[in-house]
């Protein structure tokens, strides 16, 4: 075991010292949103009765790669799968670069493969969440649309 700040866990991530799934990488980089441990407890505090909101990923296949689709993304389905019980998979011809170029609304997790994600968030968080820190270890700049 090893403590670790956001930053410095996605930096291990990123050099392949360590591995976490990509709901995990999400929620660090919406915590470094914080420099602080207090700084994220009054955030937490202030935040916590505007209430919440259940989210379940669509995995997109791609050709060369997975985008998890979260809510408010353009290619987010109307109806997602809330149960798990469909395990609806959507799939494109199209490259994920393609993906992203095309694209203007984001809310995804891109995976490239198993050690190289990037979260893309522009759209406005619910219930006075946060954001996380759009951070990517693919090399890739799709900051153009955002």
């Amino acid at each position: 075991f090893q403590w670790s700040s956001p930053p410095e866990a996605i930096k291990r991530f990123n050099s392949q010292e360590i591995w976490f799934p990509p709901p995990q990488f999400y929620e660090f980089c919406r915590l470094c949103n914080f420099s602080s441990l207090g700084e994220l407890e009054k955030f937490s505090s202030a935040r916590a009765l505007e209430g919440c909101e259940r989210w379940m990923p669509v995995m997109l296949s791609a050709p060369d790669g997975f985008i998890q689709l979260l809510p408010g993304d353009e290619l987010y389905p109307e109806d997602p799968d809330y149960t798990g019980e469909k395990k609806i998979i959507m799939s494109t011809d199209k490259k994920i670069e393609d993906l992203m170029k095309e694209g203007g609304i984001f809310h995804r997790i891109v995976i490239k493969n198993i050690n190289n994600l990037a979260v893309y968030v522009n759209i406005q968080a619910k219930y006075k969440h946060i954001n996380p820190l759009m951070m990517k270890n693919d090399n890739s700049d799709y900051n153009s649309r955002l």
